[in-house]
């Protein structure tokens, strides 16, 4: 990228700038009445909303890598970069930039809900006694202490939110049940059964 100096004016701006502009080469001039003698601000405005946008943007390579380790997040560098079409230095540089990008946030296991005991889904919409910021702040804080619910949605509609909990059985879940009533500012909890799950994915499309 050219250093632009303070006395640059605005078509060599459009010249330096124009590929990353999301408005026409002919609106740039419209923007010195924001930056009107400081073209470095303007300079420095560019650049971030440019770095910002790349952030966003995946290759071709970045989406093989991703994918890979969506489908088997123990694979080695070695594979990893076989399967990129990289050499295994650069495959790494690559998955560190994912990182710290945060497009990759975490590595984790899944385990098999029915194998340790837990089989059953119940999806579980709660509304609260008001919607102050206070309260919904309180149950987002309460119900991260209950360990069987493991998704929680703050939602548009007829309800505040809506869980996703595991069970055992309607024993373990009158126990969940119990205690969800008593959160704090809970007014109303109603309950959906699934007999049968058909579809449940973890790999994200790209």
């Amino acid at each position: 990228m050219p250093e632009l100096k303070g006395s640059a004016q605005p078509e060599a701006l459009a010249t330096v700038y124009g590929n990353i502009l999301p408005a026409k080469p002919r609106s740039i001039p419209a923007f010195f009445t924001i930056f009107p003698l400081d073209h470095a601000r303007f300079h420095d405005y560019y650049i971030d909303m440019a770095n910002n946008q790349r952030k966003n943007l995946l290759d071709d390579i970045d989406i093989r890598i991703l994918s890979a380790l969506q489908k088997d997040g123990k694979l080695s560098y070695v594979q990893l970069a076989s399967q990129a079409g990289l050499s295994e230095s650069a495959c790494l540089r690559r998955v560190r930039l994912l990182e710290e990008q945060g497009i990759i946030d975490r590595y984790v296991m899944l385990i098999n809900q029915a194998a340790i005991g837990k089989p059953g889904t119940v999806f579980v919409q709660v509304t609260l006694d008001g919607q102050q910021q206070d309260k919904l702040l309180r149950f987002e804080k309460e119900i991260g202490q209950v360990p069987e619910v493991m998704e929680c949605y703050l939602m548009a509609g007829d309800s505040d939110f809506l869980l996703r909990i595991i069970i055992r059985d309607n024993d373990d879940y009158l126990r969940i049940h119990n205690r969800l009533t008593s959160l704090t500012g809970v007014l109303r909890v109603q309950s959906s059964f699934a007999l049968k799950t058909i579809l449940r994915k973890t790999e994200l499309p790209l």
